[in-house]
Parts: structure tokens; sequence; C-alpha cells
């Protein structure tokens, strides 16, 4: 009886917690889906038709790609023949980016990139600060400054854990 209860103990410490020993639901760690962003400011709108994406958080870096657009990218049958402006139809809105990561005051995030699509956001200075909000698979971040100053019209993500 006592061996059963030791493994029915670890098996549920082990299903209730993510890699980092934490509890599933507090911790930002995992895999996640964007599901709506809302804009402010003079556009200011909310876009749920999102295209494909995924974030990975492990304790200390993240990787984001993203399809930065509202509709599916295009799909050339050549690349050796697509113009100037079909090739930026696909490769414009797409987005990547890693790097690590700072937690700071209970509820801010600070991500400084290694890598990304542009390379001006590779810069050593180079930073995006957001507060965020974890509701069990659910994870809200607004972008609040970068290393230009205050973001004037922030933008909130919304974002599911998909692992």
């Amino acid at each position: 009886m006592e061996k059963l209860l030791v493994m029915l103990f670890t098996i549920v410490v082990l299903t209730s917690t993510d890699v980092a020993g934490q509890p599933k639901g507090t911790s930002i760690q995992g895999v996640w889906r964007v599901v709506e962003v809302t804009m402010t400011g003079p556009a200011a709108r909310t876009i749920s038709q999102i295209q494909p994406n995924l974030t990975i958080i492990t304790a200390r870096h993240y990787s984001r790609i993203e399809v930065q657009t509202e509709r599916p990218r295009p799909i050339l049958t050549d690349l050796t023949t697509a113009s100037a402006d079909e090739l930026r139809a696909v490769w414009g809105p797409f987005y990547g980016e890693a790097g690590t990561y700072d937690l700071t005051n209970g509820n801010m995030i600070t991500l400084r990139p290694i890598v990304a699509k542009n390379p001006a956001t590779m810069v050593p200075e180079s930073f995006s600060t957001y507060s965020y909000k974890l509701d069990g698979d659910t994870l809200w971040v607004t972008i609040v400054r970068n290393q230009n100053g205050p973001v004037t019209n922030p933008v909130t993500i919304k974002a599911v854990r998909a692992e």
C-alpha cells in the first residue's frame, strides 16, 4: 500500500509540474501560440484571425517564429523568377527572433535578442520589455518599453499554452 501511495504521489507531482519543477499554470516556461492581438492608438483594433506562430520559453531563453499578416502568405511557384514584390509578400511578414530573457517585478519580462530576421534588433543594446499576466494556460503580454523608451501605443498579445 505504501509503494502504491508513493507511486501515485510521484505521478501527480510529475504531471502537475513543468520542466523547471514549477506548477503548470504558474510558469511562463513552455510552448505558446498567439490567438489574439490587440492594438491601441489611431489604428486600434483586435485581430483574432492569427497566422501560424510559435513561441518557446525555456528557463533562460526564448524563441519566436511568427507570420505577421492577417492572411496567408502567397506560395511562389518558382523562386528563381519571382519579382521583388512577390518575394516581399512571402518573406516580409515572416518574423523570427531568439535570445535571452529576464523576469522582474513579478510581472515584467525583458527580451534581449541574440539572433533575428532583422539584424538591427541584434545589437547589444536592443531589448523589449513587456508586462505580463498568466492565468492558467493563457498568457497576456503588453509591450511597455524598448531601447528607444516607452511605447506610445502598446500592443497586447494573448497566447495559449500549446505544450
